[in-house]
């Protein structure tokens, strides 16, 4: 048999009167790669967070490189060759990548640096490859890029068991395999590298072996070797699979006037001459890669960021673009990073679900608490957040479930346009599955909606039309009826289809 690297028996944890982890007895085998899934609130999060030493458990047996632990934090962990990348970054924003990646670890003789940072990330580049810049401010890379950095970290240090919470929530497809790659070859170094991820489609490329988590007990542990994704989702939920997306209303007639309409938008973020419309009761999505302009057309039509360019909404001119502003005439915004820019994590859900429509519970400029609550509590309904506390602490909810709240704020004001920039990234099949329900949910009821989502299957699916983003420009329209992801891709880099066609036929013959 395989060494064991971690060893748990009957590990509980509770957070005051809930219990989150119930009677786990698990092992983690040397070399090897091992999946943990289930739905937000499952407690795999939880469970890696006791392995990384983040969190203490309350009773049961840890057991590490055969030696049981006793008082375990996370530099005893570092130290024992555990190392742990977060599902939200843990990095020093205004450092660089290199300092980021070496921090605590930096060549020395006698307290004085050496300056080998540049030399030694080289090596480490060359490796993971990356091929992020040293010299460059973490502050000043977007999330995929940040991402990466974290993973590098981990690297750096050497660690026999890696904890990746959600690497790739952030990442293109390509990103992904790449770091796959990298994977599997810290698993035939040796390491084990356990995974935490909602993307089922990379288990199954990628782990050895898996373990089903549900209300924080393991439904079931074993060999990859044989599971489906239908298989793992009926598993997580306890339920027959439905992994499909759900059927689209009818897309509104060409006759109906555009509720937003955008002409030849360009910012100092990137966008250039972007002009589109959307009509209401239409989901419309924009379709491209990390880097495209996709997020920075969002948070210019939103007013988060100045733009030149003509936008109208109803037919109406809507030149002195502010966030305030936009509520105002009913647009939402669900960014894509909803901690740092989309919820406030010291205040309750409440006040999260209604800063931005404080005119609708309130009267003669009084917040009316009692109205306040009632559509707190109904949108906790109506999404399933959980805990169901109307004056629950979102700081310490479950990323699906904080996505829940997100939505829940732009809902509460019924608006007429919704922006969703990346809405089901880092949650579970079953947040997922709602997400998607709620997206077709607001088109049904007459709103607009532009759709932002690095998963192409995901934009494609949920859209009726699609526009085609690169470099910050608009480089095409689809019908994403009939569009496929390949399509979307030839077109994307500007591939002549036919003859990738002839060249595939000809390697093939």
């Amino acid at each position: 048999m395989p060494e064991i690297a971690i060893s748990l028996v009957g590990i509980e944890k509770s957070f005051g009167s809930a219990k989150i982890l119930n009677g786990i007895t698990l092992d983690f085998r040397r070399g090897s790669v091992h999946a943990l899934i289930g739905e937000n609130g499952a407690g795999k999060s939880s469970l890696g967070k006791i392995i990384g030493g983040y969190y203490s458990f309350d009773a049961g047996t840890l057991t590490v490189f055969g030696k049981p632990v006793g008082h375990w934090t996370p530099r005893a962990a570092l130290q024992g060759g555990i190392a742990m990348i977060h599902q939200e970054l843990q990095l020093v924003p205004e450092l660089t990548v290199a300092q980021n990646v070496f921090l605590g670890i930096e060549d020395n003789s006698a307290g004085v640096l050496r300056g080998s940072e540049a030399a030694r990330f080289r090596a480490l580049d060359e490796k993971c490859g990356f091929g992020l810049k040293p010299g460059t401010i973490v502050a000043d890379l977007r999330i995929a890029e940040r991402q990466k950095v974290e993973i590098m970290r981990a690297i750096a240090r050497d660690s026999r068991v890696i904890i990746m919470d959600e690497p790739t929530s952030s990442l293109t497809a390509d990103e992904a395999e790449k770091l796959h790659h990298v994977i599997r070859w810290l698993r035939d170094d040796g390491r084990t590298v356990i995974y935490v991820t909602h993307f089922l489609d990379h288990v199954l490329a990628t782990a050895d072996r898996v373990t089903i988590m549900r209300d924080g007990r393991i439904v079931r542990s074993g060999d990859i070797a044989g599971e489906t994704k239908a298989s793992l989702v009926e598993a997580m939920l306890g339920e027959p699979a439905d992994v499909a997306f759900p059927p689209l209303p009818a897309p509104p007639a060409l006759s109906v006037a555009p509720i937003l309409e955008i002409s030849h938008l360009s910012s100092d973020t990137g966008l250039q001459d972007v002009s589109l419309d959307i009509r209401p009761g239409e989901i419309v999505g924009l379709i491209g890669l990390v880097g495209s302009g996709r997020s920075e057309l969002a948070r210019a039509i939103f007013g988060a960021d100045p733009a030149t360019g003509a936008v109208k909404v109803a037919g109406a001119p809507y030149d002195d673009r502010s966030p305030r502003r936009s509520v105002a005439r009913g647009i939402g915004f669900v960014p894509e990073d909803r901690r740092k820019q989309g919820l406030d994590l010291v205040q309750m859900v409440r006040p999260n679900m209604s800063l931005p429509h404080l005119a609708l519970v309130s009267r003669f400029g009084v917040l009316r608490p009692k109205e306040e609550r009632r559509r707190t509590a109904e949108m906790i309904r109506h999404f399933n957040i959980v805990p169901g506390q109307i004056d629950g602490e979102v700081a310490f909810y479950s990323g699906g479930n904080q996505q829940k709240v997100l939505l829940s704020k732009w809902v509460y004001g019924n608006p007429k346009i919704v922006i969703l920039d990346e809405p089901s990234r880092g949650v579970d099949i079953g947040a997922r599955r709602r997400i998607h329900d709620f997206v077709v949910e607001l088109a049904r009821g007459g709103a607009a909606v532009l759709l932002i989502s690095s998963e192409l299957e995901e934009v494609i699916s949920l859209s009726h039309r699609g526009y085609l983003m690169s470099e910050g420009r608009i480089v095409g329209t689809a019908d994403c009826r009939t569009l496929t992801v390949e399509d979307a891709l030839f077109r994307l880099f500007n591939i002549d289809r036919s003859a990738g066609d002839t060249a595939r036929a000809g390697a093939t013959s």
